[in-house]
C-alpha cells in the first residue's frame, strides 16, 4: 500500500531534518577538548607577568608556572633570539611563547599548528597583555623558527 509521493517525500524531509538535529545535539553536547597545558618561566618578583599568567588562565589555558633566576638559560634552550625577547618564556603545545602574546593568538597558533618553533612580543609594549595601564602602543605579534627567522602574525 502505497501513501504517495508526496508523503514519502515529505516523510524523507522531516526524517533528515529530525536526523541533523540529534547529530546537532549529539556534537554539541560531546566533552570540549581539555584546554592546553602551559609552562611559564618567569622572575619571581615580575608583576606583568603575573598580570599575563592570570589573562592566560582566564582563557582556559592550564599554567604551571616556575620562577627562576635564569632565564637567560630558558631563552637559550629555546633558540629565542635576542631581539625577540622579553621578561617570561612559556611552552605550549610544543611551541614557545616569547613576552606578552595575546591568549587568542596563542589559541590560533595551537589550532593551526604552523610549522614554527613560536610566537614573540619582544619587548614589553604598553596594552599589551600583562600590561595594560594609561595607554595602548601597537605592536607586533612575530613568528620565528629555530634559525631566527620571523613573520609577523599579527598586529594589535
Amino acid at each position: 500500500m502505497s501513501r504517495g509521493k508526496a508523503f514519502d517525500k515529505t516523510h524523507r524531509i522531516w526524517t533528515a531534518a529530525v536526523v541533523a538535529l540529534a547529530l546537532g545535539a549529539a556534537a554539541a553536547s560531546a566533552p570540549m577538548p581539555p584546554p592546553p597545558a602551559m609552562t611559564v618561566y618567569k622572575s619571581p618578583t615580575c608583576g606583568c607577568c603575573r598580570a599575563w599568567v592570570d589573562h592566560m588562565t582566564r582563557a582556559g589555558f592550564r599554567v604551571t608556572v616556575h620562577d627562576t633566576s635564569t632565564l637567560d638559560a630558558v631563552k637559550a634552550t629555546r633558540h629565542i633570539p635576542p631581539q625577540l625577547q622579553s621578561c617570561h618564556t612559556a611552552d605550549v603545545a610544543g611551541y614557545v611563547i616569547e613576552g606578552h602574546v595575546p591568549a587568542d593568538l596563542i589559541e590560533r597558533l595551537v589550532r593551526e599548528r604552523p610549522a614554527i618553533a613560536g610566537l614573540a612580543v619582544p619587548g614589553m609594549p604598553m596594552g599589551s597583555p600583562g600590561m595594560e595601564g594609561g595607554r595602548r602602543d601597537a605592536y607586533q605579534v612575530l613568528t620565528f623558527d629555530r634559525s631566527g627567522r620571523t613573520t609577523v602574525y599579527a598586529t594589535r
